[in-house]
């Protein structure tokens, strides 16, 4: 295959990294990703329906993982392009209970339209026997009551279940992203304007999330008792930072080349610079 699969998710991955860093909010950032991945999608789709595929491992590996993880994403950045603005202005009961209306909705549609499904229980379990069924062109089975977006699906690129998937995976990061918000809501009196206004993040967001999950894995912060989201959220609120998908930005830190904790690494050569100026 001419297209590389590995390298158009190390790309995603590496533009929405840069787009995390750059954006100036959620709107921003949400907004400049649904146009990039739409472009991604719209490309592949063009080589794919003129050159196939080279195996059928290729062809299932396509649609069960690397279209899923750019489709699921497109649908979770619309979702919160959507969110953000719909979202009434300031901090107070209003928008609290517009941000737990989204979680009562999300979780809604996930129960009636992802978790009661036998494919949902396949897909979780890691299982694989019925890939060739789910996961390959032209396999799709109208006697098994499909929802009626079968029809509308491009046939060339889409074997139904592929869209699926996307949307287990966009319903997981709207979740993580909702559930932030309202952490943030929730805890928002933790912050004193006046004692942190002068205070803010000023190295990259990627290097915070690497100091959030050292903290988190050491138990440094109340014996390895507060979670990742908790963490996150106080870490947002002190230095005044939007981090967006932390679960996938860890991803992106374990599988990136070089040094996994860069940010640790420098940490302890300018602490030990810094002891040396002492001596």
């Amino acid at each position: 295959m001419k297209y590389s699969l590995h390298k158009i998710i190390d790309d995603v991955s590496q533009y929405e990294s840069k787009i995390v860093n750059e954006a100036s909010g959620s709107l921003d950032e949400a907004l400049k990703m649904i146009s990039y991945l739409q472009e991604v999608l719209t490309s592949l789709k063009a080589f794919i329906v003129k050159e196939g595929f080279d195996s059928e491992w290729e062809e299932i590996n396509f649609f069960r993982n690397v279209k899923p993880g750019i489709l699921g994403k497109l649908i979770y950045y619309n979702k919160v392009y959507r969110i953000e603005c719909a979202c009434p202005p300031g901090n107070g009961k209003i928008y609290r209970n517009y941000f737990y209306s989204q979680i009562k909705e999300l979780k809604q549609e996930f129960e009636e339209h992802i978790f009661n499904s036998g494919f949902y229980r396949y897909y979780r379990s890691g299982r694989n026997d019925r890939d060739q069924t789910f996961f390959r062109l032209g396999n799709i089975n109208l006697y098994d009551g499909l929802n009626s977006f079968v029809f509308e699906i491009d046939h060339h690129f889409s074997t139904y279940y592929d869209y699926k998937v996307a949307r287990i995976i966009a319903n997981d990061l709207l979740q993580n992203y909702l559930h932030l918000k309202i952490d943030s809501i929730e805890d928002s009196n933790f912050k004193d304007e006046e004692a942190t206004k002068d205070i803010f993040w000023t190295s990259s967001k990627n290097a915070l999330v690497e100091l959030i999950y050292t903290m988190y894995a050491s138990g440094a912060v109340s014996h390895g008792k507060v979670g990742i989201r908790k963490l996150s959220m106080i870490a947002q609120i002190v230095f005044s930072v939007s981090l967006g998908d932390l679960h996938h930005a860890f991803h992106r830190m374990k599988t990136r080349a070089g040094s996994r904790t860069a940010f640790l690494d420098q940490l302890k050569i300018s602490l030990e610079k810094y002891m040396d100026k002492d001596v």
